[in-house]
């Protein structure tokens, strides 16, 4: 038999969480313990988002309509010696950059979405594509008989380009937080949620373009003219796609459609990084073993020591890695909740308090499906 401080309704924390907000504490508890793993995790994950932020750009920039990009990992430097490397798989993986591009890419929304469907966006691809292959009638052919195929090549590396954009911010906030810890700046969980929500802020309207060059001529894919903006065109696209929705791992759900594993409907999928548990992760077919990896190269050695405390010590670092990741993405998506907000969350205005808590609704009934209770430690036997 369940206890009743134990069995909550959904309706209870719900309530909870928008008091919570609403005082300025964010959806993770602030504990000396949480702020030392976001803290760290993020630095960590800050120099991974350099990595692949400069890959996804170099890829638009520079890998657009290949159809055989073989050397794309590579970012202009072809040698032996990383060659090797690359084979043995002693580098970072850009693959997991790619997935994060492509459920962007699938599920769609905001201004980068609408546009790349756009009659402008068909023109200057098209324009871009007679420049690139005028020399090649073979592909000219292709292109007539195949009118979709390259520019929806075309949409990709806009894609490519505005997350490599996107990332170039967030990697800068990510160090940047971890500076501030160091001197002191930091000292609870609320202040890492402002920090971030500061810098979100601060380059809200930093315009995301995408420009070409094909012998010297260049073709405005993304002009400045689209009005095309970091947060509401790539930052809040991809809370929906990478940290909500995801796409189902392989080998853990069947993709045959008559067993029913995967919703018919992509506004409900819950792959996304809010959501995992942890304990796959190492698993075959789970993309974010790939970013934990990575992660793995830049701990910092307060973050390495508490993990090496732990039970199994580095034994299975990447789900601990996992953990503390889960937690600063609760972070990231307070400051998000906040920064998207109607009114200021500490509103003393009925009515504002009012759109507010309508808002703040609509956000905890997809968070609370998460695993934000259980990183709390709040045990309910039912949500619901």
């Amino acid at each position: 038999m369940v206890s009743t401080e134990v069995k909550r309704s959904k309706s209870y924390f719900i309530d909870e969480y928008i008091a919570r907000l609403e005082k300025g504490d964010a959806l993770l508890d602030d504990t000396p313990q949480n702020l030392v793993e976001v803290v760290g995790i993020l630095k960590s994950y800050g120099v991974v988002l350099d990595a692949y932020s400069v890959n996804l750009c170099y890829i638009a920039d520079t890998q657009f309509l290949k159809l055989f990009p073989f050397f794309k990992y590579f970012n202009g430097d072809v040698n032996t010696k990383k060659f090797l490397k690359f084979l043995w798989h002693d580098r970072i993986n850009y693959e997991y950059a790619e997935y994060c591009m492509k459920a962007m890419f699938w599920h769609g929304g905001g201004g980068l979405d609408a546009y790349v469907d756009t009659p402008e966006f068909a023109a200057a691809t098209e324009e871009l594509i007679k420049a690139y292959f005028k020399y090649n009638p073979l592909m000219i052919g292709l292109h007539k008989a195949f009118k979709d195929f390259l520019p929806e090549q075309m949409r990709q590396m806009a894609y490519y380009s505005g997350l490599g954009q996107f990332w170039r911010v967030m990697s800068d906030i990510f160090i940047n937080l971890s500076d501030s810890y160091d001197r002191g700046e930091i000292k609870c969980i609320p202040d890492v949620v402002k920090f971030i929500l500061d810098g979100l802020v601060a380059d809200a309207a930093r315009p995301i373009t995408y420009t070409v060059k094909v012998r010297d001529q260049e073709y405005d894919i993304l002009p400045k003219s689209a009005g095309l903006t970091f947060l509401m065109d790539t930052g809040v696209p991809y809370v929906e796609a990478v940290f909500f929705r995801g796409t189902p791992f392989r080998g853990t759900v069947s993709y045959n459609a008559q067993a029913y594993e995967i919703s018919y409907d992509l506004g409900m999928f819950n792959y996304g990084a809010l959501y995992a548990d942890p304990l796959p992760i190492g698993g075959a077919g789970i993309p974010p073993t790939l970013l934990m990896q990575d992660m793995r190269h830049f701990l910092p050695d307060y973050l390495q020591d508490i993990y090496r405390q732990n039970v199994r010590g580095e034994g299975d670092i990447r789900i601990q890695i996992c953990e503390s990741f889960q937690k600063s993405m609760f972070c990231v998506t307070t400051a998000a909740v906040q920064g998207l907000a109607p009114h200021p969350l500490n509103t003393e205005d009925s009515e504002e308090q009012m759109a507010n808590r309508k808002y703040l609704k609509g956000w905890l009934n997809r968070i609370l499906e998460s695993q934000i209770l259980k990183v709390n430690n709040q045990k309910t036997a039912e949500v619901s």
